[in-house]
This record gives C-alpha cells, sequence and structure tokens, in this order.
C-alpha cells in the first residue's frame, strides 16, 4: 500500500519557540504561514509540521501524490483506492474521503493506541 509522503504534524504551544527550536537542529521552512500559526519545515527527507491552536493530538500524515519537497508524482495511489483497501482490511475509517469525488480528498484513521492518523491528498 502506497501512503504517500510521511511527515508528522505537532501540536505545539509557541509556534514561534518551537520553530526556533527545530531550526536549531537542522531544519528549514518548506511552506506553511506562521502569521496563521502553522508551519511546514524539513530536514533532509524528513518532514514536520507544526500546528498551534489547531488540533489536540499530533497526528502520523501520509501525503499521496506528493514527495517530500510537496512536488507532484508522476504516478500515486489515488485515496479511494486506499480508502478502498483499508476497509477491505477491516481498518475502521474516522472520516471517509467522498468516493464519488476526484482530486482533493482527505480521511482519517487511529492506530489501536488511539495516535490519529490523516491521509491528505491535495491533489
Amino acid at each position: 500500500m502506497e501512503l504517500g509522503t510521511f511527515s508528522i504534524s505537532l501540536t505545539v504551544k509557541d509556534i514561534h519557540k518551537s520553530k526556533e527550536f527545530y531550526e536549531n537542529l537542522g531544519f528549514r521552512d518548506l511552506g506553511g504561514d506562521i502569521s496563521q500559526n502553522w508551519l511546514i519545515m524539513k530536514n533532509e527527507k524528513c518532514v514536520i509540521g507544526l500546528f498551534q491552536g489547531m488540533f489536540d493530538k499530533n497526528i502520523l500524515t501520509f501525503n499521496p501524490g506528493w514527495n517530500e519537497n510537496a512536488e507532484n508524482l508522476d504516478s500515486f495511489t489515488d485515496i479511494r483506492d486506499l480508502q478502498k483497501q483499508l476497509k477491505e482490511k477491516g481498518v475502521k475509517i474516522l472520516t471517509e474521503a467522498d468516493e464519488t469525488s476526484e482530486g482533493p480528498a482527505s480521511l482519517t484513521i487511529e492506530d489501536p493506541d488511539g495516535n490519529p492518523i490523516l491521509i491528505d491528498q491535495h491533489r
């Protein structure tokens, strides 16, 4: 199953302090808008998202159709196909992608320990 590029979305208390901390670890801005309390940062192939006041828990995130630079891939598994595969395996889907649409969509699941997993297709 090809889930797409992996990142972790971190819920942070102070986005400016978190940005500085991760810059000290070698991360650099990749995208986002710090004035809106969200920022995407990258260190080599590692991608993290910093989000202040947007959700309660850290989230494992996968982006079908993108590489680690948020560039479109020529070939990828569409989120609706991933959703069908997950359902066939008996994975409980908390929020579903609309299987009648095309393009951007997302779905959420949780692992057995309650860790949220977001599969978020942007194209």
